[in-house]
């Protein structure tokens, strides 16, 4: 073999090896250009909190600026499509709540994509109860009061939330068997819909995210009942649990988590794990989020994986005993 033709093989040679994908290990946890991260809903709401909070701590510890973007839209699909679309490059991930990761795919048979196969599970951003709250033109003080008035009022029992095929509408369709109630379930577009429904008496409760009712429950404009954690939420210590109260099986708890397209190289997950962490340990982050009834989370991309799995393969079961049909 001539000198040339040993300097061209060798040009080949490498190549192929950087076309196979063995980089440099470097680059494989570095970022060169900004990251974005969407939120499959309007700005104001609590996806969009936890995107920007994280965004001004994330800038500071990768080097890149950190932008969100708003794809509000149907229930989180558009978001969830662009970031499947995006290079698995680590510079297009999104904040995503439970539903639209483990509800949303049991309720819709023509959601383009899998939570599970199409995304990569980076953090576990936060966690949150659910929480039934009723308008000041309600009788009922208490979850005991309210749950009677059902009973006796099977026709008028009925609940608020923020979208047909959401998890609230779930966790209502739970909540409504173990009293032996079925509550009719009033789809509104967007929690702040339903409020002047909810004060004015047209709707006699409302199940949502207790971050979306908590400033309505401090303000006396509407009163929680009940909460379906484990323990009570630290932003409203005065409301009881579901399990205080004698429904074991109601609870349940909600998550927003970060994701990225599937196939992202792991050290590039892993360094968006640690930047995201850290940003969720910082004190004023800890603050806002608390503040909302949010509990900041972090763990391991390994740890989170197991969360999504295991809560799509839980309500899946509770969304085909409802019986619902989209429209």
């Amino acid at each position: 073999m001539t000198i040339r033709n040993a300097a061209r093989a060798v040009v080949m040679l490498c190549a192929a090896c950087l076309g196979g994908g063995v980089a440099p290990a470097i680059a494989q946890d570095k970022f060169d250009k900004p990251i974005r991260i969407l939120v499959g809903f309007a700005a104001g709401g609590t996806a969009d909190l936890i995107a920007r909070v994280v965004a001004d701590k994330l800038t500071a510890s990768i080097g890149q600026p950190v932008i969100v973007e708003n794809r509000p839209g149907a229930i989180g699909r558009i978001a969830a499509e662009a970031v499947r679309a995006a290079a698995p490059d680590g510079t297009t991930i999104m904040v995503m709540p439970i539903g639209p990761m483990a509800v949303v795919p049991h309720v819709y048979k023509d959601i383009p994509y899998d939570p599970i196969k199409d995304f990569a599970a980076v953090a576990l951003g936060a966690t949150f109860q659910f929480a039934i709250g009723v308008g000041p033109q309600s009788g009922a003080k208490t979850w005991s009061e309210f749950a009677a008035w059902a009973k006796a009022n099977p026709t008028k029992a009925a609940y608020a939330t923020s979208g047909a095929g959401s998890l609230p509408h779930f966790f209502g369709v739970l909540l409504g068997r173990e009293i032996g109630v079925d509550m009719t379930h009033v789809a509104y577009k967007g929690s702040a819909a339903y409020i002047n429904d909810l004060m004015g008496g047209q709707v006699p409760a409302a199940i949502d995210a207790i971050a979306d009712l908590t400033e309505l429950h401090r303000a006396g404009k509407v009163k929680i009942l009940a909460s379906s954690g484990a323990a009570r939420s630290t932003a409203l210590p005065d409301v009881p649990t579901f399990a205080e109260l004698g429904l074991k099986g109601v609870e349940a708890m909600g998550w927003f988590g970060f994701f990225a397209p599937a196939k992202t190289p792991k050290p590039i997950v892993d360094a968006l794990n640690r930047g995201i962490n850290a940003a969720l340990r910082s004190p004023d982050v800890v603050a806002k989020l608390s503040g909302v009834g949010m509990d900041p989370a972090t763990g391991t991309p390994e740890e989170f994986a197991k969360v999504v799995a295991s809560d799509y393969a839980k309500w899946g079961p509770i969304v085909k005993a409802s019986g619902f049909k989209p429209e």
